[in-house]
């Protein structure tokens, strides 16, 4: 296997896509991977950071321990990555029309991001923070959000009697986004 281990690479274009197999300990500044294939890659321990991930082709790709920051990642498809000790974290980011259907996303971080149209269909979101994130539009359908905390987080449209969310919180300011359904008005 052709593995790279602990590399730094700084304003790199990668739209084409990476050589190596797995990266271990590595980390991404300002690369553009925009549109390129990573399918198949294995990435331990990284980081990237200010790169633009867009519309990347994710197909049984491993990510294990990644972790991206200030990072475009507008509709990438984490629901197609490998499901085995997958783990992610988000700082910064833009994940709009991206997809974690049925992905498992426990006690995962994501702080101030932009979370527009993102599909979280029977997602495990469970004891997850979520600090400060927009949930515009993203679709929360039989997903798992017990334990979970959105208490700064906004925009969300989520149905109780339809998802989980035993112990989950919440602002008492964005309160109308559990009871949209019911067609009650919050002042």
């Amino acid at each position: 296997m052709n593995t790279i281990q602990e590399e730094s690479f700084n304003k790199e274009d990668f739209t084409a896509g990476l050589e190596a197999i797995e990266y271990e300990e590595c980390s991404f500044h300002q690369c553009s991977f925009a549109g390129a294939d990573l399918s198949r890659i294995t990435f331990v321990d990284c980081e990237f950071d200010g790169c633009d991930l867009s519309n990347i082709k994710i197909a049984d790709s491993a990510m294990r321990e990644v972790r991206f920051k200030n990072c475009k990642l507008i509709g990438a498809h984490f629901d197609e990555c490998n499901d085995f000790l997958f783990e992610v974290a988000f700082e910064d980011c833009i994940l709009n029309f991206s997809s974690f259907y049925k992905k498992s996303l426990k006690k995962t971080r994501l702080v101030r991001c932009s979370m527009h149209e993102v599909d979280l269909v029977e997602a495990d979101l469970s004891e997850s923070l979520f600090y400060e994130c927009d949930f515009a539009g993203a679709t929360f359908d039989r997903t798992n959000l017990e334990k979970a905390d959105l208490s700064t987080s906004f925009n969300f449209l989520i149905d109780p009697e339809n998802n989980r969310l035993k112990k989950a919180q919440f602002s008492q300011s964005e309160l109308a986004g559990l009871l949209f359904k019911y067609g009650i008005v919050v002042k």
